[in-house]
């Protein structure tokens, strides 16, 4: 029978452990579920034979809570979790948050800000010169000096705050395993540097071969154009295939970049996902009200990795990669089988899909030879010629897991491309998603109406979007359905000025939508829209970029997606006026607001 993994000494003791080969220390919950990261890695790492123990979001101001496993024999693994440690604490209004989905009872304040640091610092302070391997999302997404929104300046590469000695970035099972058996092997971690998919610090690059350099740290953090320049470099050479080796100077040291690792083929997933999970969270929980995000992914089936949609505010170019990968069908049954037999399960599953759940293979065959194109994207500003569109196999799978025995319906709650799905001419899958695969209402992203913006953030023109529409609802009818469409609105991305707020709340009115939350731009490490928001400029095309940065105006283009609210009134008059659009004051069919009331003098009648 499966069990959990050791959390403590006793733990190890029934399994008649003395010691562990690897302890990861998580920034989340204990949950051993195939949607956590350190689920996957210590399930892998268990499966190669090692002993591995977890570490659940210790006490970080008491070394001793990094101790209670004792010292590993090989290394020590650390993430901050499924999300990053800021936009875990923060909103994008910099206000700190008051929950914590993956954390027990949901409550906030069981880890630190800047977790990967801080837990590194930590456990050299416990253990001193032992190898420690950082890997997630927190870390993958800062491997380089990296714009940092929350202290408002550019940050040194994580490696160096962190003093670990090799990151992982990117989907990391392929690398663990590789420097898994090589520490085995009784190799030292500082020799560890050809393996793809990792970053390393080296006093010299006299012995590397066939590398960029980038602008150092100092430059970046100096001139913005540099920043701008060595993202630009870091965006085009993430590929496994093409991509070269990066080189970014800091304080005399350097940060090696190797090329991507090669992505998972379909063997390979299906036995990451076939591994002995226990699909729950840890019972020591139960008191305190489990873990809410395991409710989200419960009962949701992961069918793919990757995404070729090219969203400038995603960072899955720069973590996940463009090319898409997916299970076999029968991994998938057979998990969707599993899920069937746990003891919540209702019937219905929640989701079967990835980053984006239309994309079940790679954008076409041309990537599998000569890796992702580097200078255009597959869906933007048009489709290319080489695109491949097909959602046979997708419709297929969805068919054969609505026919397994005790599903009585299957969602798909993760993104649809609704421009991929428009290009499709067989409208086999349009209609069934319709009919058989949403629960009374769609979720799609267009993000804004503004072409302007939309070309800035990578995303598909108005009129798609309004093709989209017209068909998702004539599709509806014709099949006696009233479902809703609802999407989902960004304020102020880079290239947003108040006219093109203005023009998405027209939008908005002429729709007749009522958002209900509306998501602000929020600048993470990583993404084309983060290096546009610090810089300035567009990095790819060196055009400079009007950003909205004053709280003032953000303010005033998030209260104009939502200008029925009473509360934002002032804020929405104010910014008509800045904008010269007196017009949309009034009673008139196109007005956004009523004219503000004239109240009598105070005495007066």
């Amino acid at each position: 029978m499966t069990e959990f993994l050791p959390v403590c000494k006793e733990d190890m003791k029934k399994r008649g452990w003395d010691e562990l080969d690897f302890i990861f220390v998580s920034g989340d919950a204990y949950v051993d579920h195939p949607s956590f990261g350190h689920a996957i890695i210590s399930r892998l790492l268990e499966f190669m034979g090692f002993k591995v123990g977890i570490i659940p979001q210790p006490d970080w101001k008491n070394k001793d809570s990094f101790m209670v496993l004792g010292k590993p024999k090989i290394a020590f693994l650390l993430s901050s979790g499924n999300i990053d440690s800021m936009v875990n604490h923060f909103t994008a209004a910099k206000k700190r948050r008051h929950d914590d989905a993956y954390s027990p009872g949901g409550k906030s304040g069981f880890r630190p800000d800047r977790a990967v640091i801080v837990y590194c610092n930590k456990i050299r302070e416990a253990y001193g010169n032992i190898p420690i391997i950082i890997g997630g999302i927190e870390a993958s997404l800062r491997r380089f000096a990296h714009y940092d929104y929350w202290d408002d300046k550019v940050r040194n590469p994580i490696l160096i705050d962190s003093s670990a000695d090799i990151l992982i970035y990117g989907m990391g099972e392929r690398p663990i395993m590789e420097i898994a058996n090589l520490l085995s092997y009784g190799k030292k971690i500082n020799e560890i540097k050809d393996i793809k998919g990792i970053c390393y610090v080296a006093d010299d690059i006299n012995n590397l071969k066939d590398f960029t350099l980038i602008p150092s740290v100092k430059e970046v953090s100096d001139n913005k154009k540099s920043y701008a320049s060595a993202f630009k470099t870091q965006y085009e050479e993430q590929d496994p295939i093409r991509g070269k080796t990066i080189v970014q100077e800091c304080r005399g040291k350097y940060i090696v970049q190797n090329p991507p690792s090669f992505p998972l083929d379909t063997e390979e997933l299906d036995l990451i996902y076939s591994l002995p999970y226990k699909r729950t969270f840890h019972p020591m929980y139960k008191k305190m009200g489990g873990v809410p995000a395991l409710k989200e992914v419960e009962f949701s089936i992961t069918s793919n990795r990757g995404c070729f949609g090219g969203c400038s505010f995603c960072a899955l170019n720069f973590h996940q990669g463009r090319i898409v990968q997916s299970r076999s069908d029968e991994s998938i049954l057979k998990e969707a089988e599993t899920l069937t037999k746990l003891p919540n399960f209702k019937g219905y599953i929640h989701d079967i899909g990835g980053p984006t759940a239309n994309f079940k293979n790679p954008s076409c065959k041309r990537q599998l030879e000569y890796g992702v194109c580097k200078n255009r994207q597959c869906l933007f500003p048009e489709p290319c010629a080489n695109l491949e569109v097909s959602h046979s196999d997708y419709l297929n799978l969805l068919r054969k897991v609505r026919k397994i025995e005790g599903i009585k319906k299957v969602f798909i709650r993760s993104g649809i491309r609704y421009d991929y799905l428009l290009y499709d001419k067989n409208r086999e899958f349009f209609n069934e998603l319709v009919k058989y695969h949403i629960s009374g209402q769609l979720k799609v992203a267009p993000e804004h109406v503004s072409d302007k913006v939309l070309k800035l953030m990578g995303k598909p023109s108005r009129k798609i979007y309004d093709r989209f529409k017209e068909k998702y609802f004539e599709t509806n009818k014709k099949f006696g359905l009233n479902q809703y469409l609802v999407p989902y609105l960004m304020s102020s991305h880079p290239g947003s000025d108040l006219n093109a707020a203005i023009e998405l709340a027209l939008y908005i009115k002429e729709m007749g939508y009522n958002p209900e939350q509306v998501q602000d731009f929020y600048p993470t490490p990583g993404s084309l829209s983060t290096a546009m928001y610090y810089t300035e400029i567009n990095p790819l095309t060196g055009e400079k970029v009007y950003v909205p940065k004053t709280s003032e105006e953000k303010a005033m283009q998030r209260a104009l997606l939502q200008f029925r609210n009473p509360k934002n009134y002032s804020l929405v008059y104010k910014a008509l006026i800045k904008a010269g659009r007196q017009d949309l004051i009034g009673y008139g069919k196109k007005c956004l607001i009523p004219p503000k009331v004239k109240t009598a003098a105070k005495g007066k009648r």
